[in-house]
């Protein structure tokens, strides 16, 4: 079986070869001579001969550039997302700033006086107070030595 494979490969890449070696050769290239000049140029002429392999290189960048100076490349197309200026803040408008503070005075009723000294001293006292003293070994206050 091994031999039938073999043989189906070979003939295979015979016929391959002969196949390639049928069909004539398309390779007609235009020289720099045969190229109209650059600046004649428009959106709707043929580039592809400006672009081949044997073109300079100075007329290929030079055939580019003409084709993307085109306005039609320079359109945005509405999906770049991060074109804006996010520096600029729109201010708060009047109506958004009744809206807030009826939020602030629904969600957080206002303190009476006392209540608001009271908190405040409470906070203050939390700031104050001596931390627990740890153990140097592990760093748990509540383990005793």
């Amino acid at each position: 079986m091994a031999r039938d494979d073999q043989d189906f490969l070979r003939r295979w890449s015979r016929r391959k070869r002969a196949a390639v070696a049928e069909k004539p050769v398309k390779a007609v290239e235009a020289t720099p001579a045969e190229l109209p000049p650059v600046e004649s140029l428009t959106f709707e002429s043929d580039f592809a001969a400006y672009l081949r392999s044997n073109a300079e290189e100075s007329v290929k960048r030079a055939a580019l550039k003409k084709l993307l100076h085109d306005p039609r490349f320079n359109v945005m197309d509405g999906l770049d997302t991060y074109i804006d200026d996010y520096t600029k803040n729109e201010g708060i408008s009047e109506e958004m700033l009744k809206t807030l503070e009826h939020a602030r005075s629904t969600l957080f009723p206002p303190q009476a006086e006392g209540a608001k000294e009271e908190t405040a001293k409470e906070e203050t006292a939390k700031e104050e107070a001596p931390e627990p003293k740890t153990d140097k070994k592990d760093g748990d206050p509540g383990q005793d030595a």
